[in-house]
């Protein structure tokens, strides 16, 4: 039976807080700095050298000594006792004993430490193969003890089922409930997912269960108008179509991919709405465009991705959109309408910012390389890109809710991150999400070799230089791993590859059913792994026998991404945990991160140094490298202000309605 502290949870969240400006900002920020001071760090691995000194007191318990002092913790948490804030570090002694005996892993001492960090709500950064999953598993029953919604959340279906399923048994001997909700669920499967004490999921679920709650009690998102229905006897017609009891703490693996480079990315509740008209402008559209020549009817603007329409295109578009139905005729739509197909010709390409399924368009993630069945692109582009592939064109959707996730984020009252690179965003991670960053230590030294990166003047000669590499580790049997931007790179690739007799397994968002498999075998002797961003996130790279002598992995970055840590994050898939390892990335002046931010004189003039082989070629290649990375991650950084100043606009108008989420 629903009590009236469970339905207020239901809907309670906390109110964001506008972005601060000025002054105002610039106090914040040294407040930030403060959160984050290392003498923090070095209480919280104090707190774990104490926890670690406990090991022999719970060590010698029998199991159901241990299970009752850990159901004792569970009753001060659960009360929220006045010692409870004091009880976490004894609490984590009990918890290490218990993952010792039921899991098989005694947790580090930098694990116990993260996991301090988590509860007490900071964005933890752990490198690669430090063991985040069982560090967040650590935080997670101290959370299930509290009684309040506690969602983990995963970067993909497949490791919240995982996960959950890994740390089981630990939870369940510590009296905790665990669960999952993935994408294939029914509703009725989500709602007992979400009514254990902690549930695993993925961004894009718990976002949108959030949103068609809201959806679903549309007038009633205030605990005290279901209560006045409840008087009436509705309860159970309002809890009928609900899955979740609410949010409250979240912890989010990979952080900075979720927090940062997604976060302008709306999750949209729609539903398919009949338009022959917009979709018979569409089809027109696109033939106009395909008629367009650039720098003579429209100008492009790589940086920005963004088309400009020449003002003297519009009488020629006048005549040119005769036959488009009435409506798409005037000047404004109808130049959305050209611009839009502008973009899906010269900006969206097969097989790198989608690939064709079925007859369907799906797009591919350009952070994860992961496929997005269920997403659309919006204002016309999805069909846009559809009319270019000569597909059939699908029907406008109607909007019926929007949600950011930087938004989402910023309802829950407790909020904590793992991501293995943090510290480069750490002022944006204080400022949007008040969450500080603390960079836990290794467990054992670092022995990766990151060798210079090399600069080429053409494409050509980048991935002559590639597979040079590649064949060489090779020769020497050690496992190498490719890092590659798109689907059609990693696809040539690997006939590059097979030209030169080498075998490779091919890991992109097309050839992903065996990513685990694969990814668990690109640390055996030889084995050669070409891979897009989705890299096996989460998923351990262990080294195959004698293969540490040789070296350890080699791992080869193709290309540099806008942003530095997305770089970082596929070089620690090597040197692992104190394992040998190598790094290596390679630049061409042709690659998109160049030729979108650096200007094209100062590119044309490193080539010219770089074919006469100068010494300051490779500097100053180097320097275009970071300045464009540089430009790429501010830009990026104000489209993020952007989206939270929309934020703050929906929810400053919202407040004069009646204040819902789901409008």
């Amino acid at each position: 039976m629903t009590t009236l502290t469970t339905d207020h949870r239901r809907t309670a969240i906390k109110t964001p807080t506008p972005l601060l400006t000025g002054l105002d900002a610039g106090i914040y920020s040294i407040a930030g700095r403060y959160h984050r001071r290392p003498a923090l760090l070095k209480n919280l691995l104090r707190m774990a050298e104490d926890i670690d000194a406990q090991a022999a007191l719970w060590k010698e318990k029998t199991d159901e000594a241990l299970k009752e002092k850990l159901q004792g913790f569970r009753e001060i948490f659960r009360r929220h006792k006045k010692d409870h804030e004091q009880a976490p570090p004894m609490a984590l002694a009990a918890i290490r004993e218990a993952s010792d005996r039921h899991l098989g892993l005694r947790p580090y001492k930098v694990q116990l430490a993260g996991a301090l960090a988590l509860y007490k709500g900071h964005v933890a950064e752990m490198a690669t193969g430090e063991g985040k999953t069982l560090t967040a598993g650590l935080a997670g029953v101290l959370w299930g003890w509290m009684g309040f919604p506690c969602h983990i959340i995963t970067v993909n279906d497949y490791l919240a089922d995982r996960d959950a399923n890994w740390l089981s048994p630990l939870y369940n001997f510590c009296g905790v409930s665990v669960g999952c909700v993935t994408g294939e669920m029914d509703p009725t499967t989500r709602r007992q997912g979400y009514l254990n004490d902690v549930t695993y999921t993925t961004c894009k679920e718990i976002v949108a269960d959030f949103l068609r709650d809201r959806l679903w009690m549309d007038t009633l998102q205030h605990t005290g108008r279901r209560q006045i229905q409840a008087l009436a006897g509705r309860v159970r017609d309002i809890e009928r179509g609900l899955v979740m009891r609410g949010i409250h703490t979240a912890v989010v693996d990979e952080a900075d991919s979720i927090f940062i480079d997604e976060a302008v990315t709306p999750l949209i509740i729609s539903r398919a709405r009949e338009n022959e008209p917009f979709v018979q402008a569409c089809r027109a559209a696109y033939k106009i465009a395909e008629t367009l020549e650039p720098n003579k009817d429209y100008r492009i603007d790589k940086q920005y991705k963004d088309i400009e329409l020449m003002p003297s295109l519009d009488d020629r578009l006048t005549e040119l959109t005769r036959d488009m139905p009435d409506m798409f005729r005037g000047p404004g739509r109808r130049n959305e309408l050209i611009q839009q197909a502008l973009n899906a010709k010269e900006f969206f390409h097969r097989d790198s910012q989608y690939v064709i399924q079925k007859d369907k368009i799906v797009i591919v993630d350009e952070f994860t390389g992961r496929l997005m069945p269920q997403r659309t692109w919006r204002a016309g582009l999805h069909q846009m890109v559809e009319a270019k592939e000569k597909l059939n064109i699908t029907p406008p959707s109607e909007t019926m809710a929007r949600l950011s996730f930087q938004r989402f984020y910023r309802f829950f009252h407790k909020l904590a991150g793992m991501t293995g690179t943090a510290h480069e965003a750490a002022s944006e991670f204080w400022h949007i999400y008040g969450l500080p960053v603390m960079t836990v230590p290794l467990n054992k030294p670092c022995r990766r070799t990151v060798y210079p990166r090399q600069i080429h003047a053409d494409q050509q000669s980048k991935w002559k230089a590639v597979v040079d590499d590649i064949v060489n580790m090779h020769k020497q049997g050690r496992p190498v791993l490719i890092g590659t931007r798109s689907v059609k790179t990693s696809e040539e690739l690997s006939k590059k590859l097979g030209l030169q007799g080498l075998t490779c397994h091919v890991l992109n968002a097309v050839r992903h059913k065996e990513e685990a498999k694969i990814v668990s075998r690109a640390g055996l002797q030889g084995a050669i792994t070409v891979a897009t961003n989705m890299a096996g996130r989460g998923t351990d790279i262990k080294l195959g026998e004698g293969v540490a002598a040789l070296g350890g992995l080699h791992v080869i970055a193709t290309e540099c991404h806008e942003s530095a840590r997305i770089d970082r994050q596929l070089f620690g898939r090597s040197a692992r945990q104190g394992d040998p390892g190598s790094a290596r990335s390679y630049v061409s002046m042709e690659d998109e991160l160049i030729v979108r931010y650096v200007p094209k004189p100062i590119r044309e003039t490193i080539i010219k140094q770089l074919q006469k082989n100068t010494k300051l070629s490779h500097w100053t290649g180097n320097k275009a490298v970071k300045w464009a990375q540089s430009k790429a991650q501010r830009i990026a950084y104000y489209r993020r202000r952007s989206v939270l100043r929309t934020d703050t606009w929906l929810e400053d108008s919202l407040s004069f309605a009646h204040g819902d989420i789901a409008e």
